[in-house]
């Protein structure tokens, strides 16, 4: 067996995934070195990069818990949710709870949680963090890496195992794409993405029911709500680019959410909507599917350096943490052999991370489906089943955001299932018609 404290770690990027990783081998006593190619983001009052909340489901806060993150600060930088409310197009509002059994993840602001891991690692002592330093180039043989410090020198050290956290646009990964037999597949969504918010009232409460992710689902596209710990919103709105770049005057927008989304107008208020949506110009959101995640012993990519997904499902942090947790289990079963512990990880990981990827554009699709009644009944019916026969017949929702079961598996029982209920449904629809047809032969 090895030695951990003899382990010298080199962490790209510092993010959500980045922290995590760097306090969970911290805490097996691995040396680890951080490089943060942004400034310290406790530094600043305004979040560089995405501000978009994050969903924190079962597989994340078992992560958290790994390294001493317990249920009582969760709740202080998180809100509950408890279910979808599907705002319609007539007015109606319709509710979908998370579980049947009650049970509910949380809404998370990505700074906020992004804080209490730096903190975390900066608090291990064999945990080192350097912000505004950029990853240059490494050997991928040797372990050799260069770093660009922020006075523009450069830094050169060895590492024994450089994991790549460095996001959709790795920097890491860009340098794999010259290894022989590395796949390696992206593909952009058709819609893109701005934030807006919501307000807290001026009395201070929440300007819709809390503890809820509400959300409207339109023909050409969607827009969600997730509560805050300051009774704020933060509100992604997703539409074709075409929509947004023809959506060019404070007239058509107004008319946009007056057609499509009158009741977050009074929320909102006319001049804020003009002001915020015209300051930001669409985000584009991208899948990213690879193998493998290693490249001999010396480098592995992790979160969404190995397996960007779309926001829709919210599992991206939360298959990132996943990720972490699996590599600080295999480093224990395999005695810190990386040559052992890389490969095993890339094959453990990559079906459950490209399940994973498919099912959050699935989600889009079946968000969008909320308002049909076929979707109602089918989501009702499912309930039923799983009520009925609670260990053998599953509800996907509640099996990805509360179990630990791999993604794939959780993927291969919900299509089986739908093939039984399928052949179910027209099962009946067949007797029923038989039955009609003898009737009317009868009389």
């Amino acid at each position: 067996m090895k030695d951990p404290k003899d382990l010298q770690v080199v962490i790209i990027g510092g993010g959500l995934v980045g922290s995590l990783c760097a306090c969970m081998l911290g805490n097996k006593g691995i040396q680890v070195k951080v490089y943060e190619r942004r400034d310290d983001i406790r530094k600043s009052k305004v979040c560089q990069g995405r501000r978009m909340n994050v969903v924190l489901s079962q597989r994340g806060i078992s992560g958290l818990r790994m390294v001493g993150v317990e249920e009582e600060t969760i709740e202080k930088f998180t809100t509950p949710l408890r279910g979808r409310i599907l705002h319609n197009e007539d007015g109606r509002n319709i509710t979908f709870k998370t579980d049947r059994k009650g049970r509910h993840h949380y809404s998370a602001n990505r700074k906020d949680m992004n804080e209490i891991l730096l903190t975390a690692a900066e608090k291990n002592p064999n945990i080192k963090i350097f912000f505004k330093h950029k990853f240059l180039s490494s050997c991928f043989k040797t372990g050799n890496y260069q770093i660009q410090g922020p006075d523009g020198e450069l830094i050169e050290g060895t590492a024994d195992l450089l994991i790549g956290c460095d996001g959709a646009y790795s920097s890491i990964r860009q340098q794999m794409l010259k290894m022989p037999r590395f796949d390696y597949n992206q593909t952009y969504f058709k819609d893109g993405y701005i934030e807006l918010c919501f307000p807290a009232t001026e009395t201070g409460q929440f300007c819709m029911e809390a503890d809820y992710l509400h959300f409207w689902a339109r023909e050409f596209g969607m827009m969600t709500a997730l509560p805050n710990t300051n009774r704020s919103y933060t509100v992604a709105l997703f539409m074709p680019f075409e929509i947004f770049e023809q959506t060019n005057t404070p007239e058509k927008l107004i008319q946009l959410f007056q057609e499509n989304f009158p009741d977050a107008i009074p929320l909102i208020g006319e001049e804020k909507l003009v002001k915020d949506f015209f300051s930001v110009s669409a985000n584009p959101m991208v899948t990213i599917k690879c193998s493998s995640y290693h490249v001999n012993d010396k480098v592995l990519i992790i979160g969404d350096a190995a397996h960007a997904m779309l926001p829709f499902g919210g599992q991206g942090m939360n298959a990132g943490f996943e990720d972490c947790e699996i590599l600080s289990e295999l480093l224990t079963t395999y005695k810190y052999d990386l040559r052992e512990v890389l490969p095993a990880f890339s094959k453990i990981r990559h079906k459950d991370a490209e399940v994973a990827c498919d099912l959050s554009k699935n989600i889009y699709t079946i968000m969008k489906e909320h308002t049909t009644k076929k979707y109602i009944i089918r989501n009702k019916l499912d309930i039923f089943l799983n009520a009925i026969f609670p260990k053998s017949w599953i509800l996907l929702n509640s099996e990805i955001n509360f179990s630990k079961m791999r993604y794939s598996q959780c993927l291969a029982r919900k299509s089986a299932q739908d093939k039984i209920l399928s052949n179910l449904l027209w099962s009946l629809m067949f007797i029923g018609f038989v039955s009609i047809t003898a009737m009317m032969a009868i009389f």
